[in-house]
């Protein structure tokens, strides 16, 4: 299948998921939206994947095999894998160099953050790589919610994109961008959207859906 939407989640465990809305909101509280979140996220994604015709991956940190499996299945994926180990680059790369060792032309990850994620986002996303090599999705902290490739793009400058990134700052964003254009590596980009990492971040979606339960 030539298109893939990775989805990289945690398992939702206090104390070993949202660690830096645990510190405001308690570790138990901060698990319950990790779970909500990630729902959300594997509802859309589903959706997106059946009707863009892209693979859904389920990437997987803090459980063993038979543990990710089962958690998989529950939550209606078919495939499921392990982050490995690493940074944030290392563990996206890694998923990028598996996609696109295994044949695929295009290759979106996401993580489980957005409460506001659409389906047609991700469409537009997997839509703008047959035209541009990078796609990003600008988040509101200064980082990005979504990056994809298509081959092309990937073989070219993919690893030098994603080396090196201070990431969980405020420059992710701005300094990926300014190597994409030193790269040559035209970037398309979607919406800004606000991901939820802190407790301020709760407050627009007090009442959401996406979050009922949660509490």
């Amino acid at each position: 299948m030539g298109q893939r939407l990775v989805v990289l989640a945690r398992w939702p465990a206090p104390g070993r998921c949202k660690r830096r809305l645990a510190a405001s909101c308690g570790s138990s509280a901060a698990a319950a939206v990790q779970r909500a979140l990630t729902a959300h996220t594997l509802a859309v994604a589903r959706h997106a994947a059946r009707r863009c015709g892209a693979r859904l991956e389920l990437v997987i940190d803090g459980l063993g095999p038979r543990a990710r499996r089962r958690w998989a299945r529950q939550l209606e994926v078919d495939h499921s894998s392990a982050q490995g180990g690493g940074g944030l680059g290392c563990r996206m790369q890694r998923q990028l160099r598996r996609a696109f060792g295994a044949g695929a032309s295009q290759v979106v990850l996401i993580g489980t953050d957005l409460p506001g994620l659409e389906g047609a986002d991700l469409q537009e996303a997997f839509s703008a790589l047959a035209e541009r090599p990078l796609v990003l999705g600008p988040a509101s902290d200064g980082g990005y919610w979504l990056i994809g490739f298509n081959r092309v793009g990937f073989s070219r400058a993919g690893i030098q994109l994603m080396s090196g990134i201070p990431w969980g700052t405020d420059a992710v964003l701005p300094l990926t961008l300014a190597r994409a254009e030193a790269l040559a590596l035209p970037a398309a980009l979607l919406r800004r959207q606000s991901d939820l990492d802190r407790q301020h971040d709760l407050r627009p979606w007090l009442g959401s859906p996406v979050l009922v339960g949660s509490r």
